[in-house]
């Protein structure tokens, strides 16, 4: 409802009596009736209610020249007989607030608005710089700006500013802007060391003295873009890094957002969900590959101790035990994986929120731990817990069945040169031989299980992880991880590990070999796969992690979770 000026004052009048009823307490109600009786605001209404009547009318000025005809009638009263009116009007005339009135009335007469400039001088140098003077309010918080020295002028100028810093919110400072003077201190004959230390020294307002950069700058758009990290980082730890105190530290699988990729050698990023708006400096995907690449060892792949266990007829990768190893080969292995392996590295992951629809198939879910870690057996209470959720992959074998076998149950039974056909065809996941007989996961015994709508409870080998990442799959990788070496000879002491090194799998009591073995493997597991780790749990006590892994999947089937963004665009 649009309000007429002319009702203005009687609605301001009659408005603490219609707000009563909402007024909870007297003492807001005293309030509004002392605010909107104030004298000086019922004042400021009435000129304004003038002022809008006048402005109505369309009033044109009488003359242009009010100011002038004050000054020459002035000076015409002065060649007159001075008795008290003349005296009077004089005075009037000479007053400083009526001259002022006059020249405002002068101005907006003639709407001319724009200040008096003093004339250009006649002898300034075309080559001379403008300088701005730039004053900031520091508080603990830092700049967000770095610097650095033009190696052809000498000069000092900002190289970048960091995106949420208070250099950023200000607008004031640009990159390729020289600095001149920090605080009135010149900083021509300093080093970008020494200017720092300055700044970090500096509390409250600092005051800068740039000529400013005549390159225009292109708006940046704000960071879209999330990544996941694949290796932990500590900028204090950088030798590379521009300014440490810029830089962002992370871990292995934190969230970034990237806010700026405007320098191909450091990003600006900041924590996923973060508050603060300030962004750091981290190395760029490129930049990082290229120094791992540099600093990694040529033979890097370690072969892991694996075993082929058996439990009560429940399945699990083929793992073959150091002694009687043949083969462990994966699909789409070949002879150049461990050079693959060694070129893969881990830097950053392009990521976006993923949660499962009611109408999709879940997620596979890929279980990896070193020999006797007590994945089987977690495995199995999983299962335990709800069969009808939880499945498992039924494994093909190229050995007799025996009489307690059904085929599809325990295995499912094919000749050797029909699993020779499916090998060279890419159907297997994993396979390995032991004792002249293959055993192997396919890839179809996956679908299978979740064409059931099931969570399918896949253990594999680390390696072979990298191949399940697809769009079908979506995998969340489990790592099973041993306690310290002093918890397992403490808790395994009375428990056995089921080994292959007889055709029965007898089970037989943990050595200290098998500790020594079992926290090397892990290690290498998670030195050389670890970025690929959705969630690590200790086996610690069985009871615990199996809590703790049912409360993931839980969380998995209901939560976002951060996901490759080729899972969801391919």
């Amino acid at each position: 409802m649009e309000i007429q000026p002319s009702g203005l004052y009687e609605l301001l009048a009659a408005l603490p009596a219609q707000l009563q009823p909402h007024v909870d307490s007297q003492e807001d109600l005293t309030f509004l009736w002392d605010m909107f009786g104030e004298k000086s605001l019922h004042s400021l209404v009435k000129i304004h209610e003038k002022l809008h009547y006048y402005e109505q009318q369309n009033p044109v000025p009488v003359l242009h020249g009010a100011a002038v005809l004050a000054d020459d009638l002035a000076e015409e009263l002065q060649n007159k007989p001075l008795n008290s009116e003349i005296r009077e009007l004089l005075k009037l005339l000479s007053k400083p607030n009526v001259k002022a009135l006059l020249s405002v009335h002068d101005t907006v007469a003639q709407k001319n608005y724009d200040p008096v400039l003093p004339p250009m001088p006649d002898d300034i140098d075309d080559e001379e710089d403008s300088v701005k003077i730039i004053r900031l309010v520091k508080n603990r918080e830092p700049l967000g700006a770095t610097i650095k020295k033009d190696e052809q002028t000498g000069a000092i100028v900002v190289a970048r500013i960091m995106r949420g810093g208070a250099a950023d919110r200000s607008g004031l400072i640009h990159v390729g802007d020289e600095l001149r003077e920090v605080n009135g201190i010149p900083v021509e004959d300093k080093r970008p060391e020494e200017i720092i230390q300055i700044l970090a020294q500096s509390q409250g307002a600092i005051t800068f003295k740039i000529i400013p950069s005549i390159k225009e700058e292109t708006p940046s758009k704000e960071g879209k873009m999330f990544i996941k990290a694949l290796f932990d980082y500590d900028p204090h730890e950088d030798k590379a890094i521009p300014c440490k105190e810029a830089g962002l530290s992370f871990k292995k699988g934190d969230i970034l957002q990237i806010m700026s990729q405007d320098d191909s050698t450091w990003w600006q990023a900041k924590h996923a969900g973060d508050a603060n708006p300030r962004a750091g400096l981290i190395p760029s995907k490129h930049f990082q590959e290229r120094r791992l690449a540099l600093r990694r060892p040529e033979i890097l792949v370690q072969p892991l101790k694996v075993s082929n266990r058996k439990s009560s007829g429940f399945r699990r990768s083929f793992r073959l035990s150091r002694k009687d190893k043949k083969t462990n080969k994966s699909m789409y292995e070949c002879k150049k994986s461990d050079q693959y392996d060694t070129a893969d590295v881990p830097t950053y992951e392009e990521v976006t929120p993923y949660r499962r629809q009611t109408n999709e198939k879940y997620r596979l879910v890929v279980l990896v731990g070193p020999v006797g870690v007590g994945l089987n057996e977690l495995k199995r209470k999983l299962l335990v817990s709800d069969t009808q959720h939880y499945g498992v992959t039924v494994p093909h074998t190229t050995r007799a069945r025996r009489s307690q076998e059904s085929d599809g149950v325990e295995y499912i039974f094919i000749s050797k040169h029909l699993f020779e056909t499916d090998v060279q065809n890419n159907k297997f996941l994993e396979y390995g031989e032991y004792k002249n007989n293959y055993y192997g996961t396919s890839i179809d015994s996956v679908r299978s299980v979740l064409a059931k709508n099931k969570v399918c409870l896949l253990d594999v080998q680390p390696h072979t992880v990298k191949h399940l990442r697809t769009l079908e799959f979506k995998p969340y990788v489990i790592f099973i991880k041993p306690p310290s070496i002093e918890r397992l000879r403490e808790t395994r002491k009375n428990a056995k590990i089921i080994s292959s090194r007889d055709d029965q799998g007898a089970a037989k009591p943990f050595t200290e070999e098998d500790f020594q073995e079992m926290i090397k493997s892990a290690q290498i597991m998670e030195n050389q796969y670890g970025h690929l780790f959705d969630k690590i749990i200790v086996n610690d006590d069985l009871t615990v992690a199996f809590n703790e892994l049912k409360t993931t999947f839980d969380k998995l089937e209901t939560e976002a979770h951060w996901v490759p963004v080729s899972w969801l665009h391919s």
